[in-house]
């Protein structure tokens, strides 16, 4: 028989930044040149294993699952193996993860445009295609620089603009967003960096 490939380690079903992605490392002692095959299998259907093309022969340590789910709200596990020439290691598995209840959210990029005294704010997300229909949403914060009395805009549907009256407002301010999403409570991002403007200044 050919030789056994150790499996690879640390094997993890993460959701980050509104991915699922798994990861892993090489096993100890692994050649330099192994490529890694993964496959995927739902609560739904246990006990059959789907395979992952964009994941198969692999040089990466990770695999992105998004948009393979079946479903963005059954628990998914997945699993990896190594390969090198003739050798193939065992399998390896990730824990169960739900898209729906796990996802973990990026903050939002803010597009801030001024025009005739009101402050246009957009904020985009890094969404795969397949979760773009769900319903997130972003909050956001107006503040003076130097302030803490901060104005909160909250539960904007992602693709709405928030349109800010700023005749009142002189000087430096600044805004933040968050995502949010409602699954059984509510999640969020981290805030994102702060975008400052000056308004109605004179000169």
């Amino acid at each position: 028989g050919h030789g056994q490939l150790p499996p690879p380690q640390n094997v993890t079903l993460l959701s980050k930044d509104f991915d699922m992605i798994l990861t892993w490392t090489p096993g100890d002692g692994s050649p330099p040149n192994v490529t890694y095959t993964v496959r995927y299998e739902s609560q739904e259907r246990l006990d059959k294993w789907m395979k992952v093309p964009h994941c198969k022969n692999t040089h990466r340590t990770s695999c992105n699952l998004t948009c393979v789910l079946p479903s963005l709200f059954v628990k998914v596990r997945a699993r990896v193996k190594a390969a090198s020439g003739q050798s193939r290691s065992p399998w390896a598995e990730s824990q169960f993860k739900n898209y729906y209840l796990d996802v973990e959210l990026a903050p939002p990029v803010l597009h801030v445009n001024v025009k005739e005294n009101k402050i246009h704010v957009n904020a985009s997300f890094p969404l795969a295609t397949c979760v773009e229909s769900m319903s997130w949403m972003y909050d956001l914060n107006l503040w003076e620089a130097g302030s803490d009395d901060k104005k909160q805009y909250e539960g904007v549907f992602r693709k709405n603009t928030v349109s800010i009256d700023a005749t009142a407002l002189r000087g430096n301010y600044c805004l933040s967003a968050r995502s949010s999403f409602q699954n059984i409570g509510f999640k969020h991002s981290k805030f994102s960096q702060p975008v400052c403007v000056l308004l109605n200044h004179k000169g």
